[in-house]
């Protein structure tokens, strides 16, 4: 029979120091208890490093790719949004929003097309590309690979470009390491990556090959002489096998873990996912309720692991007549709007002309959420409730996020946010990434660029 346990002293010192001398005993306990917690906790939820996350990634088959495709985009972008949207009022009939918020969009749209139209770009070795034989591909590998330095060394490369190589399926696994590999040390050279460089791993159907891509990231840093770390990928999920193991278990999740710190993304791939699951061509979508699920397990697997996410692509581009033209910019600024709400904050481009309701419809997701953030935000920072909301600061930290968002994607201003919070650049990062590595610096909003150029 076990001895009872001890109760409390029946008389305590006036100073309280045997309280305290238990309390601290105990402290000491749980610190000692829960060490291993502590640090599993923070290696796999390190939270939102803070840095510029791309409104969008565009897609262009390798062989089409080179080094002025993002300003080409660009100007047909603006070229057939003047033809179709010629003032305010159009953009606020297509937005589904107030003319006076269609106005405030228009200036910057077209600046944004003008200035930075794609944000992300992946040159397609994979489905977009095909198999077209070892030598067409080397040679398409060299051409882009050239093709990027070229731009990066003239200023007009896209903050973020990468590639999407074959994936690690038997059937083309040799193939698709022959062209990260290829890639990888042409653009390289003796100046090591170039910022902003991301490979995506597609179609991936297990955690073995997640765990393979940690090897091959090791192995080609050694070969090119890379700083350890320095190659990261985003993980695509595309086929059921991603979402859900044979076991029941949520793959995803696990994928990120094995993933060791360099996943930094998982883009969801609205076709082959639907596709995998029997989904008719008709009823493919991005709001399919199978795709809802999957990135609703995506989003709880990603959550606080500093992983981000990208909802996947519509295939109806804006061509044609203006009936069909405007038709496929309704239905993309609508899911671009949807997924915004649901958190996504990052989708798939595949036209010049998706570009228009691409930054349309961001812009105006944080232009009319302007004045409730920025009011809340203020009243949080001065501990004034005499606006109907006494926030709790992981809402504060949500705010925070949504408006230095709207600051990086170029929709919001920092003088506008200034004078409507108080609150600098630099306060609204602390204040939206309080776990943020201090060494880890913002990266710089259109604004700051553009004082640069």
């Amino acid at each position: 029979m076990s001895s009872p346990r001890p109760g409390p002293p029946t008389t305590v010192p006036a100073n309280g120091s045997a309280a305290t001398s238990t309390l601290r005993s105990l402290a000491d306990q749980l610190d000692e208890r829960l060490a291993a917690a502590d640090a599993d906790l923070e290696a796999r939820y390190p939270g939102d490093s803070g840095e510029r996350q791309p409104v969008h990634t565009v897609y262009v088959p390798a062989d089409r790719y080179h080094a002025d495709l993002a300003a080409d985009w660009g100007r047909e972008a603006l070229e057939t949004l003047d033809a179709h949207l010629p003032d305010a009022d159009a953009l606020a009939d297509l937005l589904d929003v107030d003319t006076g918020l269609a106005g405030e969009v228009l200036p910057l749209l077209r600046a944004k097309l003008a200035r930075e139209p794609v944000e992300d770009l992946r040159v397609d070795f994979e489905d977009g590309y095909g198999d077209r034989g070892d030598d067409a591909e080397d040679a398409a590998v060299d051409q882009a690979a050239s093709a990027l330095v070229s731009s990066r060394a003239t200023g007009t490369a896209p903050p973020y470009a990468g590639i999407r190589f074959k994936s690690f399926e038997a059937p083309t696994r040799r193939r698709g390491l022959r062209t990260l590999d290829r890639f990888v040390a042409a653009v390289s050279g003796a100046s090591g990556l170039p910022a902003g460089f991301v490979v995506t791993l597609p179609k991936v159907t297990s955690v073995d090959q997640v765990e393979a891509m940690v090897v091959v990231c090791e192995g080609l840093e050694g070969a090119h002489r890379l700083p350890e770390g320095s190659l990261r990928f985003e993980i695509q999920v595309e086929t059921p096998q991603s979402i859900l193991l044979a076991d029941g278990t949520a793959a995803v999740a696990r994928m990120i873990a094995a993933a060791q710190g360099r996943c930094t993304g998982l883009h969801y791939g609205t076709y082959d996912y639907s596709a995998s699951l029997g989904i008719a061509a008709a009823y493919q979508s991005m709001e399919h309720a199978a795709a809802d699920h999957a990135k609703a397990v995506m989003q709880v697997a990603a959550a606080g692991t500093g992983v981000r996410l990208s909802d996947g692509s519509t295939n109806r581009v804006p061509v044609g007549a203006a009936d069909a033209v405007r038709a496929a910019w309704r239905e993309h600024a609508r899911l671009v709007r949807r997924s915004l709400e649901r958190g996504f904050y990052q989708g798939w481009d595949l036209h010049p002309a998706q570009l228009v309701t691409r930054h349309a419809a961001t812009m105006a997701f944080y232009r009319a959420g302007l004045d409730g953030a920025t009011r809340r935000l203020r009243a949080y920072v001065d501990q004034d409730a005499s606006g109907g909301f006494l926030d709790e600061p992981a809402t504060a930290r949500a705010l925070a996020w949504f408006v230095s968002r709207g600051l990086q994607c170029g929709a919001l201003t920092e003088a506008e946010v200034l004078d409507r919070t108080g609150l600098d650049q630099p306060a609204v990062q602390s204040l939206a990434h309080p776990r943020r590595d201090a060494r880890t610096a913002a990266s710089p909003t259109i604004t700051e660029r553009t004082a640069s150029q």
